[in-house]
């Protein structure tokens, strides 16, 4: 589950006040972590979602639409804070009203009017002269019941349209807190209309005077007739006359007004068709969008705009909709195909894996994508341990090279045996203490032993995941929050089954890893079955007992390394029983082997003793030199750490040479390097007390050559940094006298060379002081080091 987060809040809106559709920049903070964190937008009531284009935490953009109030708040609803606050609010502002004939630059709604029976706007006629407000001033909707003022004015409406029309039912509705002054207003609006009716009736007869002249010299012409012919033969001419001129009317008024009703009329398609392009343009661009944004791999925004359109167009009856949002689904079933490959593929790491199993879920594709991806795993561990086996194979009979393999997994794995191996079997080791460690092991190392250490780093860098994978299944945290009920329903129901595969999946990983070692080291423990599957090595020579033993640590590094994943022990049976036989197997082939050599013992011996009490068998040469590779070696691991802590200590906290104190003893560093030479005498001390000086004269020697090494390297000494290092540099030469060599004393006096000398009695005096200080307090660790009582050396 997501952090918690404080709820929205509104802070800022630009413009703040507009009409319909006007686009604003609302500002804030906590307006989500994401596209899809944005569920609910309102302004004055308005749901203003589909328009809302999240831009980030601070910052929406969106475009108001038909508000149900003329101001209001600006309320942003998301899933990480819940429903919001407001500081500011916007106001809606009525458009111009712009009459059926006039010229616009741009496209405007149709006049409204006001219903005060259904209390609400309704589209009036183009050619209606119904006004929208009669008094032509601000309209104050009273807090009146309803039902108190129909009770009031029975039989009468507040519709000024109505017949049964009552004024004082209207003034109480729509006016009761309005000023006398207003009324007044009102009043002169009202005599204001009513002049222009009848100049519009004036001017109405005026343009038809030609109509009337024709109309009146017909019926001069009826009247002459009637009083000549009589009524009966006039009629015929009278109809006939009435029918031409109102025909005449007729067609006038046609030639008049179809022109501007035409227009009107394609006006009206044309706006009515981009209102429905703008509002709708999410939708119809959808389908490109999506194809971009899975060229880009932003699966995320293609995921919010699916599951918006669904919300939208899943249930729509229009065609249209219907249409386009089935090109929608189309690519996002593409879409799901292309995450299940991507998701099924290998090798893949597990954090992408977790990624497009969320991503179909959130997509709710069928079946269990996450179980198919286990299986997948499954079957590419096993193909990656034969693929292993097979290539040794391969290359141990072509006899491509002289050597084995080299191992090609990542650097980020335990340590290996075998390189444990390589570290205390060889002991090639240059005379220098820095000299590197011989790596040529990994190319004189059988192949059978090369091929364990690769097939255990290949099961140890692919099964982790695995494991981790199966444990994300299980509770649940592949799934994202909007598909992680109906992925849990769906697991219950298969809980069972699903443990029991996986559980088969571990244990065939376990037992092809033992049959394959087994197949390598321990042949003859398979069956004829089972050898021609993980068999097929040549076995010209037995393995030694070293190497056995080296493939021993190897595999029992393998096992604690399963364990600490917590996998149950009942699955690692196999491995535990397998490393029993190669620990009987090593020490029948070291029994043999042993055997053999005492056998020919005799060969080599003359039986003829030197001085010593020693035969020829024993040679003296191998014991230096096996006493030598051991001494160094154990030189370089106690004199490294002392030799590379002097350097940090003597620059701690930004010591300079130039620009120090005046001496006030010896500084922490060297009194820690003391201290971890007197650890060594210690250790040494407790095996044998004759190795002492041997050991302590080679360290000593270490620590003044480095220590040498610094002082040469300093540019310059102030007068103070001088006599610290003078103080410095006597102290630990005096403490260690005893075990002085002439390189150890040729260092300290190089080192002493380097600095500047003392010019005034005064800090020879001071030096002399904080000597005796430092051999004062340290006394009694000091002791080790001192052979005798006599005295230590003095500068």
């Amino acid at each position: 589950m997501s952090r918690s987060r404080q709820p929205p809040l509104v802070t800022g809106i630009s413009p703040n006040e507009g009409i319909s559709w006007t686009k604003v920049t609302i500002r804030g903070e906590n307006l989500g972590t994401g596209p899809t964190d944005l569920i609910g937008l309102t302004i004055c009531g308005h749901n203003c979602l589909l328009t809302a284009e999240w831009m980030s935490a601070s910052k929406i953009v969106c475009r108001v639409g038909q508000a149900k109030n003329d101001k209001g708040d600006i309320i942003v609803t998301t899933k990480s804070g819940g429903k919001g606050t407001s500081t500011v609010s916007f106001k809606l502002l009525k458009p111009e009203k712009i009459g059926i004939l006039d010229q616009s630059a741009v496209w405007v709604d149709e006049m409204n009017y006001y219903d005060m029976r259904t209390d609400r706007n309704k589209g009036i006629p183009p050619l209606s002269l119904r006004p929208a407000n009669p008094l032509g001033i601000e309209i104050e909707k009273s807090k009146f019941p309803q039902k108190d003022l129909e009770t009031l004015f029975h039989g009468m409406s507040a519709d000024f349209t109505s017949e049964n029309f009552s004024a004082a039912w209207y003034l109480i509705e729509n006016h009761s807190t309005t000023s006398f002054e207003q009324l007044k207003m009102a009043v002169s609006n009202l005599k204001k209309q009513a002049n222009k009716k009848n100049e519009g009736s004036l001017a109405y007869v005026k343009g038809g005077l030609s109509t009337f002249f024709e109309a009146q010299d017909a019926l001069s012409a009826i009247h002459q007739k009637l009083e000549a012919d009589g009524t009966e033969k006039v009629e015929g001419s009278m109809t006939q006359k009435l029918e031409n001129v109102l025909n005449r009317a007729s067609n006038t008024a046609d030639t008049l007004f179809q022109e501007v009703l035409g227009r009107k009329d394609k006006a009206d398609s044309t706006r009515n068709a981009l209102n429905v392009l703008q509002r709708f343009k999410f939708l119809f661009n959808l389908p490109l969008n999506i194809e971009r944004n899975i060229q880009k791999g932003d699966y995320d925004v293609v995921i919010n705009d699916y599951e918006k359109a669904k919300s939208l167009f899943g249930k729509t009856e229009v065609q249209v909709f219907k249409k386009y949002y089935a090109e929608v689904e189309t690519r996002i079933e593409d879409l799901r195909e292309l995450l299940l490959d991507k998701l099924l593929e290998t090798p893949s790491t597990l954090h992408d894996q977790k990624r497009y199993i969320r991503y179909l879920s959130d997509l709710h594709a069928d079946g269990d994508p996450s179980w198919q991806c286990i299986g997948a795993q499954h079957k590419w561990i096993l193909q990656l341990m034969h693929s292993c086996k097979e290539n040794y194979v391969k290359d141990l009979k072509g006899n491509t090279a002289l050597h084995s393999p080299m191992l090609e997994l990542d650097n980020d794995m335990r340590p290996s045996a075998l390189a444990h191996l390589s570290q205390t079997a060889s002991l090639k080791r240059a005379s220098s203490f820095q000299s590197g460690r011989d790596d040529t092991w990994r190319y004189k190392a059988p192949h059978r032993v090369a091929f364990v250490e690769k097939l255990t780093k290949l099961v140890l860098s692919q099964l982790p995941n695995f494991w981790k994978l199966w444990i994300s299944y299980v509770n649940g945290s592949l799934f994202s929050e909007t598909a992680e009920k109906s992925g849990q329903m769906e697991r219950s129901k298969n809980a069972r089954q699903r443990q029991h595969d996986f559980k088969k999946m571990i244990q065939e990983v376990m037992y092809s890893l033992v049959k394959l070692i087994r197949g390598s080291l321990l042949p003859f423990s398979l069956k004829e079955g089972e050898l021609r599957q993980y068999g097929g090595w040549e076995m010209k020579s037995e393995l030694s007992g070293q190497w056995l033993t080296h493939v021993i640590q190897t595999v029992r590094l393998t096992y604690e390394s399963l364990t600490a994943l917590e996998i149950p022990n009942d699955l690692l049976q196999n491995i535990q029983d397998l490393i029993l036989d190669l620990r009987v197997r090593c020490i029948m082939i070291t029994l043999q082997h042993t055997a053999e050599d005492v056998k020919r013992l005799a060969e080599k011996e003359d039986w003829i003793v030197d001085n010593e009490g020693l035969t020829s068998l024993v040679s003296m040469a191998s014991l230096k030199e096996l006493d030598q590779r051991l001494f160094e070696n154990y030189i370089e691991l106690k004199a490294d750490p002392i030799v590379g802590s002097l350097e940090p200590g003597i620059y701690a906290g930004y010591f300079d040479w130039k620009d120090c104190l005046t001496p006030t003893g010896v500084r922490n560093y060297l009194k820690e390097a003391l201290v971890n030479i007197i650890a060594v005498h210690a250790e040494v001390f407790t095996i044998s007390k004759e190795l002492v000086p041997r050991v302590l004269s080679k360290i000593v020697e270490a620590v003044s050559e480095e220590l040498s090494r610094l002082m040469q390297c300093v540019s310059s000494f102030s007068k103070n940094g001088a006599l610290q290092a003078r103080l410095e540099i006597c102290a630990l030469r005096d403490t260690v006298a005893v075990y002085l060599t002439p390189e150890s004393k040729s260092s300290f006096k190089q080192a002493l060379e380097a600095l500047p000398q003392l010019s005034s009695g005064a800090d020879k005096k001071l030096l002399e002081e904080l000597l005796n200080k430092f051999k004062s307090r340290m006394h009694l660790q000091l002791t080790c080091f001192q052979a005798s009582p006599s005295p230590m050396l003095k500068t």
